[in-house]
């Protein structure tokens, strides 16, 4: 048997294999563009199975999927509400320096840049004494005073300060399966796959399911995890390994509960760096997750288990004794291409670094939506647009290693050699070399990141660099700024708009409280 789509090459039924976010998103994403219950459409099916519960660790994101939630046409309100969500306007690093107190805001504003870029004053020592995220805009004050990023009179994804959320992974999968089967049209499959079949050709030709007998289709997508069912076992697309740059193997996952009922929810996620690598903490409604990124080859388990108690103990007393932690093996890196004859992966299947900056859920989002938009309309055009996926997949891949690596390689800390290993030479890429050469002498600028494949750009980087003290020299070029006095009077107004958004905002647990209730306004 074979599909009506391979006779004249045109593309007319699209098989997701596997559920969870990232299938869930990329069946979404697809049947929004392809647009399965209109004449003409394209079929969009996803097979899951009943018995392999997905990993479910993901609870942060980045402002990105605020915008694909308003696109794929989900209430906010409702989003809110069903994945025991909370808004997100930050992540906060403590303990990433040797300084014990020293912590720093990765804030989702953007630095004030127009009229007057505050980041040369600042690193002169012309705008002010705060922090870097202080100085350049209001978010970072907001967030240390557990203000929420809008009001209750916004309608559905506005704010005051750009936002992302933390939510229940299983939850969000959940909704994203409703929102897909009952408003996009997509055909859901309960069923086991057992065997993947391909053509003399090489293409995959149509899976053996343990339920429903054979499943055909014209293009396959594979977010079946890391097991990389149909990319990398039938298709055997090699994995490249990047634990020589990216040095952390393991995750610890538990979820407990605040230390009290009406404890303050952080609008951050908190990112702790511990001798072995950090603790990841973020706050929902009723629980937090939290989990420790670990690498084995510089600490045993025993002793990540440990560690993770410890912080725990911090705000749960005894208490944290009663919860035991998951551990999941953690394969760095990403497959040698994302899309190979008739199928392309998305997920933990295309590739895969720890969570740091929420990097798993803007990938899967980012490259499903790419593949969406970029779905061919008939098989010829497959190597042609294979070919610029994979360009641009890996080039984003690249790009977020050398992001997470920054964190850990401009760190002083020396009390453990897991830092001082990530400061080796040799496990920093060469591209993040170059570029932290230049800037030792002037600070980024946007020609740094003239890219649009770029998924972490200019003030993300500037949030990092100057929340960690990175030590730009400004000596040689100071004579290029020549407005210290504007400088100051600006980031003065800014630390006036952060002592004035406090009148007009509530606490983040008291409007998440508000949203339950009333709900917000839709567009």
């Amino acid at each position: 048997m074979s599909t009506a789509g391979q006779n004249d090459g045109a593309i007319r039924e699209v098989l997701v294999v596997g559920g969870g976010t990232a299938g869930w998103l990329t069946a979404c994403h697809l049947a929004r563009k392809l647009r399965p219950t209109e004449p003409g459409g394209v079929r969009v099916r996803l097979v899951e199975s009943p018995d392999i519960p997905t990993i479910g660790v993901g609870e942060g994101t980045v402002p990105a999927v605020r915008q694909s939630l308003q696109y794929l046409g989900i209430s906010e309100t409702e989003f809110i509400r069903e994945c025991d969500a909370t808004f997100k306007q930050s992540i906060k690093f403590c303990g990433w320096m040797q300084d014990a107190s020293h912590y720093y805001h990765h804030v989702f504003d953007y630095p004030q840049r127009d009229p007057l870029d505050l980041t040369p004053y600042w690193l002169m020592g012309q705008a002010g004494e705060r922090s870097y995220a202080e100085t350049v805009g209001i978010q970072a004050a907001m967030c240390d005073a557990g203000l929420a990023p809008k009001q209750i009179t916004q309608p559905e994804f506005a704010g005051v300060t750009n936002y992302a959320y933390h939510l229940d992974a299983g939850k969000f999968s959940a909704l994203l399966t409703r929102h897909a089967t009952q408003k996009l049209g997509v055909e859901l499959i309960k069923a086991n796959v057992e065997q993947v079949h391909l053509t003399p050709a090489g293409d995959i030709d149509r899976l053996s399911t343990d339920r429903c007998g054979d499943l055909h289709a014209d293009f396959y997508v594979d977010c079946s995890g890391f097991s990389s069912l149909l990319l990398g076992q039938a298709l055997e697309v090699p994995f490249i390994d990047r634990s020589d740059v990216l040095l952390a193997d393991h995750a610890l996952a538990v979820q407990v509960p605040y230390p009290e009922e009406n404890s303050p929810i952080p609008c951050e996620t908190l990112a702790t760096a511990l001798p072995g690598g950090w603790v990841w903490d973020i706050g929902l409604v009723s629980r937090r997750g939290t989990g420790y990124v670990y690498s084995s080859n510089h600490i045993s388990h025993e002793q990540a288990e440990q560690q993770l108690l410890d912080y725990l103990r911090a705000s749960l007393g005894e208490r944290a004794e009663q919860y035991s932690a998951r551990r999941i093996p953690m394969k760095v890196g990403y497959r040698d291409s994302f899309w190979a004859r008739n199928c392309a992966a998305i997920g933990l299947s295309q590739g895969f670094v720890e969570p740091l900056e929420a990097t798993g859920l803007l990938m899967f989002d980012a490259t499903a939506r790419m593949l969406a938009e970029q779905f061919p309309a008939h098989r010829d055009l497959m190597p042609l647009l294979s070919e610029r996926f994979n360009h641009r997949v890996r080039f984003a891949w690249e790009r977020v290693i050398d992001f997470i690596k920054l964190h850990y390689c401009i760190s002083d800390r020396d009390d453990s050699e897991f830092w001082r290993d990530n400061r080796r030479t040799e496990t920093i890429p060469e591209t993040l070399r170059e570029n932290l050469a230049i800037w030792r002498h002037q600070p980024p600028s946007d020609y740094d990141f003239s890219s649009r494949l770029e998924i972490f750009n200019l003030e993300n980087y500037l949030y990092v660099l100057y929340g960690m003290n990175f030590p730009t020299q400004m000596d040689a070029i100071g004579y290029r700024y020549g407005q210290p006095a504007d400088a100051l009077k600006s980031a003065q107004r800014i630390a006036q708009s952060a002592a004035q958004a406090g009148e007009h905002l509530l606490s983040h647990r008291e409007l998440i409280q508000r949203i339950h209730q009333y709900g917000l306004q839709p567009i």
